[in-house]
């Protein structure tokens, strides 16, 4: 007999309380506009009560139930909406646990199949942690890798450990956070939050907006204070970018669970994301400058039909590069081979357009400087001209960086300075090539030769090779599909 499943009442407690941020300015509103007069008040707590009903609605209309092959999520109030998702195109299965969801023992479950872009399919957002454990292991089963060719284990073997942890970060390591640079413009962020509540919430908290825009004026006219606030938000970036890098990233374990990887990670909000190992088809190392004078590396899988890829992909934080080599040829597979250098050419491209763009600043700059002599264009005289000589060693720095290679079984190319990437694609993850070439390109005998992928970015570029190490390249990896054309103009 079939038996549809509710989400925990506990969630009854939690949903009127998400629902609270989005009527606070209408309610402060009321009360200011009323006077904080007894209608006021009363108006106020109807919106509370309204919010509270409409939780109590979605919670009583909303079901769902594992039928046969298949979730059916079910939402009736006025007219039915009925969800089916067969089990077999689920991708991955996602429980996380915010922080208000975990003083109250539930969980949130997002369920992937890849067909809705970076937006989960379906979304359970309030069931009891052991209920979140067994949706996750029923869902998860009906696409679990089977044995490699087909072999079943012999009764004299020992079963392999349903769990293995591949790696657990030490929390030493998260002193790397602030290196990554994706944390980093957190106090600037929260100033501006600041700045624009003030502007827009100002009538209704009393002080005016005309009286936050006087504050502004007034900083303006004293720059030396606008300066050091400016210096303390720069102080703060390190400090605040890694409290949020560890935030996030607190207590990151890396597991194979049954044919699946399982990152889990988060203080706050605990995560655990599932990638369904049969659709990995490699990995991709990222590194900025920062982090390679460090030796510390991020890295995500690439994976078939993956959708949130730059979250939900995430397979170490920033981590010593020896420790992510070991780690991806663990969990995935190494790549062997050596990165093949780009013609010389690159380099002149890369320079100039390093060093190009901020000497043309330099000499408009100086211009300024001829005709009008003031102290500004003093400074962007200075200021360009040291760019255009840091421009020497980043572009030589890209053009290092530029590499391509095949180890007989995964294809890798690198590329980038600021933020390098290296991507390792298993050969049988490619479904075609692509040539491209602008009119810069034409003039200095280059070309991007483009890997398309049925997985991550869909396609991975090896930039300014030459025409034939492009055909090399592709007839290397390829061989098959390229012979009869090699074969004809022969």
């Amino acid at each position: 007999m079939r038996v549809a499943q509710r989400l925990s009442p506990k969630v009854l407690l939690i949903d009127p309380v998400r629902t609270l941020p989005s009527l606070l300015l209408p309610l402060v509103g009321v009360l200011f506009v009323g006077g904080f007069s007894a209608r006021s008040y009363a108006f106020a707590a109807t919106g509370v009560i309204a919010a509270v009903v409409f939780s109590v609605v979605k919670w009583a209309t909303f079901t769902y139930e594992i039928v046969g092959d298949r979730l059916e999520t079910k939402r009736s109030l006025i007219s039915r909406s009925i969800r089916t998702i067969p089990l077999e195109r689920i991708r991955g299965v996602d429980v996380s646990t915010p922080p208000m969801h975990r003083l109250l023992g539930l969980a949130v479950v997002k369920i992937d199949t890849g067909a809705s872009g970076d937006e989960e399919e379906a979304k359970l957002a309030g069931v009891t942690l052991e209920e979140a454990e067994r949706l996750k292991a029923v869902l998860l089963r009906h696409t679990a890798a089977p044995v490699p060719g087909g072999v079943q284990a012999q009764a004299h073997e020992p079963a392999p450990p349903a769990e293995r942890t591949i790696i657990s970060v030490p929390r030493k390591w998260l002193l790397y956070g602030p290196l990554s640079g994706a944390y980093l413009l957190t106090p600037f962020a929260f100033a501006g939050g600041v700045v624009g509540l003030a502007f827009q919430w100002g009538d209704e908290l009393g002080f005016g907006r005309d009286a936050a825009w006087s504050v502004g004026q007034w900083l303006w006219e004293h720059p030396y204070l606008l300066l050091a606030v400016a210096v303390l938000l720069v102080l703060a970036m390190p400090f605040a970018g890694g409290l949020m890098y560890a935030v996030f990233n607190w207590d990151f374990r890396l597991k194979r669970r049954d044919g699946y990887l399982v990152a889990e990670r988060g203080l706050v909000n605990r995560r655990s994301v599932s990638l369904e190992f049969q659709r990995v088809r490699g990995y991709e190392i990222v590194d900025g400058l920062a982090e390679r004078w460090a030796g510390v590396v991020r890295v995500w899988a690439i994976v078939t039909g993956l959708g949130d890829s730059e979250t939900r992909g995430q397979l170490l934080p920033d981590v010593p590069r020896d420790v992510a080599f070991q780690v991806t040829g663990d969990a995935i597979g190494p790549y062997r081979g050596d990165l093949r250098e780009h013609p010389p050419v690159a380099r002149q491209r890369r320079l100039f357009r390093a060093i190009a763009p901020w000497a043309v600043a330099a000499l408009a700059s100086a211009a300024g400087v001829w005709f009008t002599g003031a102290m500004i264009w003093w400074i962007l005289l200075v200021l360009t001209a040291l760019l255009a000589v840091a421009g020497v060693p980043l572009g030589l720095d890209r053009y290092a960086s530029l590499g391509h290679g095949y180890d007989g079984r995964r294809l890798s190319v690198r590329s980038g300075s600021l933020r390098r990437a290296q991507a390792v694609v298993e050969r049988r993850a490619v479904v075609g090539w692509r040539l491209r070439q602008t009119w810069f390109q034409r003039r200095a005998g280059v070309l991007t030769l483009i890997a398309g992928a049925g997985a991550g970015k869909g396609g991975y570029s090896a930039v300014d090779v030459s025409m034939d190490q492009a055909v090399g390249f592709a007839g290397e990896v390829t061989p098959e599909w390229l012979a009869p054309f090699l074969d004809r103009n022969r």
